[in-house]
């Protein structure tokens, strides 16, 4: 992470008390409560594959699936936690949940970037600004633009720098399996390539301290 973008960020939590030191192994006391609002999504309930859903509460629909294909829900629940914390990423009405992950993928790194979003050197950098109390995203494009990539978010994690290099960040994710707690390699195990050659892409937001505690 940029050394003026994590001071400023650091700056920001410690006039609100909620900021302790943190690496990547260190979870702060923002990476706490942010920890703490991801697990009261319960993804694992929410957001299951093969239905349509309500992609805002992950609730089944009803509503038949008329088209081919797993009709998994990651970016349906990335764009719901974002909103849940009052930060926009891509999402229904203007883009709709069929190969909405891919088309996360190319708002983060265009429109995104002028919205708050800022692109994270890798998987060190990932764990840490999630650690830290931000919202962190690990974004996947499909090599097949009519195929489904994949996003998930990074969740705090004590987990050492080699662990982060042998299987990445820990995340929370909807997919084909939801999870509360994977990691990024395991997460991604449904796209080979990203894991193998190093495709995948970290993006950090910024969360302010009335987000982090759900106001």
């Amino acid at each position: 992470m940029p050394i003026v973008f994590r001071a400023a960020f650091s700056a920001l939590f410690a006039s609100a008390g909620l900021l302790g030191p943190a690496t990547a192994g260190e979870i702060s006391d923002a990476g706490k409560l942010l920890a703490q609002r991801l697990d009261s999504f319960e993804v694992e309930k929410h957001w299951p594959a093969g239905v349509h859903i309500n992609w805002e509460t992950g609730i089944p629909t009803g509503v038949p699936e008329k088209t081919e294909g797993k009709h998994t829900h990651c970016s349906a629940f990335v764009a719901s936690a974002a909103k849940q914390f009052g930060i926009y990423i891509l999402r229904p009405p203007e883009h709709g949940q069929k190969l909405l992950a891919n088309a996360q993928n190319e708002w983060l790194a265009t429109e995104g970037l002028a919205q708050g979003w800022q692109r994270l050197k890798g998987a060190i950098d990932a764990q840490s600004a999630a650690n830290l109390g931000q919202l962190v995203v690990a974004s996947y494009h499909n090599h097949h633009d009519d195929k489904p990539g994949h996003i998930a978010i990074v969740r705090p994690s004590d987990k050492s720098a080699d662990a982060i290099a042998a299987e990445g960040p820990d995340l929370i994710q909807a997919g084909e399996h939801n999870y509360n707690e994977v990691s990024t390699k395991k997460g991604f195990a449904g796209h080979p390539a990203a894991w193998r050659d190093n495709e995948i892409e970290y993006y950090a937001h910024n969360l302010d301290s009335s987000a982090l505690q759900g106001r």
